[in-house]
């Protein structure tokens, strides 16, 4: 069975980051405020975020692989590198249709190169035929994997297209779809899965509140818990929060860790925060910019490079 987690963690540190117009009208976590935000000053305030949380990772033994952004192309949501591709233990690496232009430019056949230098790679699963017919499919943002089980959880939105999922199915072998509507407290379709739902190896955090279908919301639960996962449900406002943008991951002694924003931590109870330390260290980082700038948070801000090593 494959393990759910990786000490293995990519992300690339910005360059111009940035409030992205682009992703505004289907990105409900986005603070339209934040455009009146001064651009360089969002930039140094996200750069000091995302540097703090890369050394804190690798002070506990996660390897983190940085890249870094370029100036050009003009790439403002750069940082959140789980959208554009996924890497898996069988050296399949899939590349992802993405909904806004400029995300599309985020896209590196040299970051892949460069890590087949210690990793696997055995074939490049390409996607992003499906732009040209606007269906999206967007990473690990779209896909919740339960890697373990090999079933993939995605709400579906402007961003997450059935017809995408399917390829996606078919070339992932043996992998199987959950998929389901997930709308936020304005009845809004969510643009992620993983903004409402993170899963670790026997537990899953899930705003099931979010899932009005209740033959949908009880298909959700009982699948969860069919894989022997202990489910923790999640309000809609701690969703707000970004408390279902975790992602559970491991050191290089194989010890686990849940990291999470300081927003999403804030936003729990004891009694949850004490339930997940059961499974994990919890890890938690302020990164209030990059949230409200960009919508995304810390899950966001991680592809796992689940490849085998060289």
């Amino acid at each position: 069975m494959q393990a759910q987690t990786t000490s293995n963690i990519l992300m690339i540190r910005p360059v111009n980051f940035a409030f992205n117009l682009q992703t505004a009208e289907s990105n409900a976590f986005q603070d339209t405020d934040s455009q009146a935000l001064d651009v360089e000053l969002t930039q140094e305030n996200a750069l000091r975020e995302f540097d703090i949380m890369v050394s804190q990772l690798r002070a506990i033994g996660v390897n983190v692989i940085v890249y870094e952004d370029t100036p050009k192309p003009y790439t403002p949501d750069s940082i959140f590198p789980n959208n554009w591709v996924s890497f898996h233990h069988s050296g399949k690496v899939c590349l992802y249709p993405m909904q806004a232009e400029n995300r599309r430019l985020e896209r590196r056949a040299d970051i892949i190169d460069d890590l087949g230098k210690n990793f696997h790679v055995e074939t490049v699963i390409d996607l992003t035929a499906f732009e040209e017919e606007n269906k999206f499919l967007e990473g690990t943002g779209s896909l919740v994997l339960d890697r373990m089980h090999r079933i993939a959880y995605a709400c579906i939105s402007p961003r997450t297209h059935e017809e995408v999922l399917e390829a996606w199915e078919k070339q992932m072998n043996g992998y199987k779809i959950v998929k389901f509507g997930a709308v936020d407290a304005n009845d809004k379709e969510i643009y992620h899965t993983n903004v409402m739902m993170c899963i670790g190896d026997t537990f899953a955090v899930v705003c099931l509140q979010s899932i009005k279908d209740l033959d949908e919301r009880l298909m959700v639960k009982e699948s969860l818990e069919s894989t022997g996962k202990n489910v923790i449900e999640i309000s809609l406002e701690q969703m707000n929060a970004f408390a279902g943008n975790m992602l559970m991951i491991s050191n290089k002694k194989d010890h686990r860790i849940l990291v999470m924003s300081t927003s999403a931590y804030d936003s729990l109870t004891q009694s949850q925060k004490n339930q997940l330390g059961e499974y994990a260290d919890i890890l938690h980082f302020d990164l209030n910019i990059i949230e409200t700038c960009g919508g995304g948070s810390a899950r966001c801000m991680m592809a796992e490079v689940h490849l085998p090593e060289k």
